[in-house]
């Protein structure tokens, strides 16, 4: 972009003003603040230059890897590609003789899983150049309580978090890496559909809590992104306390207020599990993507995760997004 002085002459938008003093200075100066206030801010304004956080295991498809580095590619995005895979179980062997010990076949699984997830390491790496991605691939061997702080640590420095499906064959993996984004970094993350997928139709299921609204904040570049915004209040509690007496009206005008087109909707869920209300009426409207606040408990040992985030990360029909 450039500006364009009295004498017609072009400046880029870096010129130094000082420089421009004999052709008025003051005039260039209102010209270029024209131009850029004028300037549309787009989908891929907000998508630029992200760091997104990939977590996967040794498992995780080729292709849901090359598909995630060519958008990543395409959007001037880095990728930081987490390989977690949990450490073999500790076995403990007891003799009839109450004598106990360590089985000598476990000494030899460790070095072979650590074989075989830095062959995988090269293998990503590859995967990243051919598409040409920005990224860097970490790695990690460990228990699954420690899969939190590995995860947290590197989702502290991204913008997002995206979490490879087949992560659920391991419960407790997938557990603790949601736990290590949701209650121990400021990121949201996304399961299902694929990274930088740009929805069409977002259905944000509002409670006016503060999850859904770290979500809301978390997600805004898809919810600018797309055509329609559904605000779904399901049960709303309409006192002054909790949803007001028009609920999703507020964090609608915001949204409006962000150029999205948004419509305010309130659901009875007849006694249903919440989970499953969210992702019917997100079928209803077609949404290609749900945004919603995520609930449960990080405790020293495990985490808990509410009954509606867990169901949530269970389904595999639609793409979602969490925010704690």
């Amino acid at each position: 972009m450039k500006g364009l002085s009295d004498d017609g002459t072009d400046y880029p938008f870096s010129v130094d003003l000082c420089q421009l003093a004999p052709i008025k200075p003051v005039s260039v100066c209102i010209r270029m603040l024209a131009q850029l206030a004028s300037a549309p801010f787009t989908m891929e304004n907000d998508m630029k230059r992200r760091t997104i956080l990939f977590a996967m295991n040794t498992k995780t498809p080729d292709a849901q890897i090359s598909d995630a580095a060519e958008a990543a590619a395409q959007n001037d995005t880095r990728l930081i590609c987490l390989l977690i895979d949990g450490a073999p179980d500790f076995p403990l062997y007891v003799s009839p003789y109450g004598m106990s010990g360590i089985p000598n076949y476990w000494a030899e699984m460790v070095p072979k899983v650590k074989e075989a997830q830095e062959a995988r390491v090269q293998q990503i790496e590859a995967l990243l150049a051919k598409s040409n991605a920005s990224g860097i691939v970490q790695s990690a061997i460990c228990a699954a309580i420690e899969v939190k702080h590995v995860v947290a640590h590197a989702a502290r420095v991204s913008d997002e978090a995206y979490v490879a499906a087949n992560l659920r064959d391991t419960p407790d993996i997938l557990r603790e890496v949601v736990s290590g984004v949701l209650f121990h970094s400021p990121i949201g993350f996304q399961m299902n559909g694929a990274p930088l997928q740009k929805p069409t139709t977002v259905f944000l299921a509002w409670d006016s809590s503060e999850g859904a609204a770290s979500a809301a904040h978390a997600a805004l570049p898809y919810l600018k992104a797309a055509k329609e915004v559904v605000v779904g209040c399901i049960d709303p509690v309409m006192t002054s306390d909790r949803d007001g007496q028009d609920p999703g009206t507020d964090v609608a005008g915001w949204l409006s207020h962000h150029g999205c087109k948004v419509t305010v909707s309130q659901f009875p869920s007849g006694g249903r599990n919440i989970g499953q209300c969210i992702q019917d009426r997100a079928q209803e409207i077609g949404a290609d993507l749900v945004v919603m606040g995520a609930y449960g408990h990080a405790r020293m040992i495990q985490t808990v995760l509410g009954g509606t985030t867990r169901s949530m990360i269970e389904q595999t029909d639609l793409p979602v997004f969490l925010a704690h």
